[in-house]
């Protein structure tokens, strides 16, 4: 009996060993084969600083002729002749129609006859009354003879102030039967064709014509944003910069007008109907894209905005609610969630009202492969550089020994 429990203690005692041994192993292989850690993820960022922003304002509007002109007859008679091409180009006096100018010829000549009668009897009147001052002189003709004579003079002028008054007249009635342009512009479609009895004291238009470079682009406003611009202007909040008139148009397919106009006015008065203040911009039209009726979105600056930040829009986060959030890089690379306060949006950036100070490293870029609390590897980031990459493993680093082979 005691030989068989001396036996047994050292085989006990070999098994622990070889489970100890055993154990080694396993941690060792298990140390062996584990992967390394994960390096931080690469995220672009940017540092925000405040910036003077301008305030646009993007407005709906419709292009108008800087100058429209209804081509009207100045005397009545029928047309015979149409001259323009319709949707051609004329210029401030062409002859656009043609009037039977018979008529009018007729009457001034009537007019020239009865001018050169007047004028005989002016020279005849002329003549006696300087007798009559002779005789007057010499004490040989009466008083009234005198006065008679100079009477008739005086008349004589008179009716040949009105002949030549009617040579004038019956001048610019023949003149008149030629429609001339008023304006230099584009005339449209011919509204009377040849053969139309027309009058001057009617209703009729024979064309209209429209002066389309320069041309105006008239947009709308609601009082109560320019109430609210005006207010932060006084505030010291705005401030107007050399480039407060400018104006861009984007046209109905999207695409940027080349030409940058400029801003003439805005009503003192609002529509009751609509709240809407009505503003017009000029802008230059030299091929003529621009058409009367067209409608364009009108992109103004009414100031600057002082000490304000911007971010790209893809960098704005929103949860279910809809409130938006920032990741910004803190302190030892580590990421937090930022609530801020969006504002208008500035071409592919978004003003930031509240929430960001100076310095705040905001990231741009690669902020789907992280998260609150998880630390970064911050790059700096800009809309041309492409989007970043995770940092690749470092080469040098010791690899895991491969299982030796059977």
């Amino acid at each position: 009996m005691g030989f068989s429990m001396r036996m047994k203690l050292p085989v006990a005692g070999l098994l622990v060993a070889s489970l100890s041994v055993l154990a080694a192993c396993q941690k060792e292989d298990q140390a062996a084969g584990a992967p390394p850690a994960r390096p931080p993820s690469a995220v672009g960022v940017i540092t925000v600083q405040p910036e003077t922003l301008p305030i646009n304002s993007d407005l709906p509007g419709r292009i108008a002729p800087t100058r429209l002109a209804e081509v009207r007859p100045r005397v009545s008679g029928i047309i015979v002749e149409r001259v323009f091409e319709q949707g051609s180009l004329v210029k401030e006096g062409d002859v656009l129609y043609r009037i039977d100018p018979a008529p009018f010829q007729v009457e001034l000549d009537r007019a020239e006859a009865t001018l050169r009668s007047a004028e005989a009897q002016q020279l005849q009147a002329r003549q006696t009354a300087d007798r009559q001052t002779q005789l007057s002189k010499s004490n040989v003709a009466s008083r009234a003879e005198f006065d008679t004579a100079i009477a008739q003079l005086a008349q004589a002028d008179a009716q040949v102030s009105v002949a030549r008054a009617g040579v004038a007249s019956a001048k610019l009635s023949l003149q008149y039967a030629n429609v001339t342009a008023p304006i230099s512009g584009r005339i449209g479609r011919a509204l009377i064709t040849e053969g139309a009895l027309v009058s001057s004291t009617g209703s009729e238009n024979l064309a209209t014509i429209q002066q389309l470079d320069p041309i105006y682009a008239d947009f709308t406003q609601p009082a109560a944003d320019l109430v609210r611009l005006r207010r932060a202007l006084q505030n010291g909040k705005l401030m107007t910069g050399p480039n407060e008139a400018k104006a861009q148009l984007m046209l109905d397919d999207g695409s940027k007008y080349p030409q940058d106009g400029r801003l003439l006015f805005s009503e003192a008065a609002v529509d009751e109907t609509t709240g809407q203040v009505t503003l017009r911009g000029e802008f230059p039209n030299p091929d003529g894209d621009l058409l009367p009726g067209m409608y364009v979105r009108v992109q103004i600056e009414q100031g600057l905005e002082r000490d304000t930040f911007a971010v790209p829009q893809q960098a704005i986060q929103r949860d279910a609610g809809g409130k938006a959030s920032l990741l910004v890089v803190g302190a030892e690379d580590k990421v937090e969630q930022r609530p801020v306060t969006v504002g208008r949006a500035l071409g592919e950036r978004w003003v930031i009202s509240a929430g960001l100070k100076a310095g705040d490293r905001v990231i741009a870029d690669g902020f789907q492969k992280t998260g609150p609390g998880a630390t970064v590897k911050p790059q700096p980031w800009s809309p041309e550089k492409p989007a970043t990459e995770e940092a690749a493993p470092d080469n040098n680093a010791e690899k895991p020994a491969e299982p030796a082979k059977q």
